[in-house]
């Protein structure tokens, strides 16, 4: 039972496939995929819904109860007019295209060029701050601490600072050279382990409250 019969098996069993049927002659099988190199039609696309819906309604549910009495809550927690507290900015992660993930970092094609794990900054704040572009900041939270380089730019909107997911390849153990050589900081660092979002259970990786000083 290895890869290749589970294939066969799949395609045997699925909508296309005879199931074994002994009158059904011209299904679906991993045989008949690979005498056809330039694929099979297998005819029009057929509607599915609301037939696989399986709620009484037969409608998707794209407001289900429990995010809607969560909203006055987040209302609460995030009104429009809010700012961060005094000394204090809001940090959220962001990705890079060619690095979205740590294993991408142990490419070298993939981590030439200038250094990407940067904190980016609102040239507003990064003046009142006394941050310089390309020179390192501390980034503080309740429950850690980190140092990265900063990326003045106006991408990001005054009162917020981002810092890329992925990095923090320093850390002991780590046998990946090329990553090691571009360790970065890891964001993981500094978001809070007691802040969760309520309706899901899962960690609250954005708009974590931070300190940011010149290093």
């Amino acid at each position: 039972m290895g890869p290749e019969r589970i294939l066969d098996l799949g395609l045997r069993m699925g909508p296309y496939g005879s199931r074994f049927h002994p009158l059904k002659k011209h299904s679906l099988s991993l045989a008949k995929l690979r005498a056809a190199p330039h694929g099979i039609d297998l005819g029009p696309m057929k509607p599915s819904l609301p037939g696989r819906l399986r709620n009484r309604s037969k409608r998707i549910q794209l407001a289900p109860e429990l995010l809607v009495a969560d909203v006055a809550r987040l209302r609460a927690a995030f009104p429009d007019d809010a700012a961060p507290r005094e000394g204090e900015l809001l940090l959220i992660g962001r990705r890079h295209l060619r690095d979205n993930n740590s294993w991408m970092h142990n490419v070298p094609g993939l981590v030439k060029g200038r250094p990407r794990c940067t904190l980016m900054v609102h040239p507003d704040d990064a003046s009142r701050i006394g941050l310089a572009d390309g020179a390192n900041a501390t980034i503080r939270s309740r429950v850690g601490e980190v140092t990265v380089p900063v990326a003045v730019t106006a991408d990001v909107m005054p009162g917020v600072v981002s810092l890329p997911h992925g990095y923090g390849h320093q850390r002991p153990g780590i046998r990946q050279q090329v990553a090691s050589a571009h360790a970065g900081a890891s964001i993981n660092d500094l978001t809070d382990d007691q802040a969760l979002d309520v309706v899901s259970g899962n960690a609250a990786f954005s708009g974590t409250p931070v300190q940011v000083r010149p290093a």
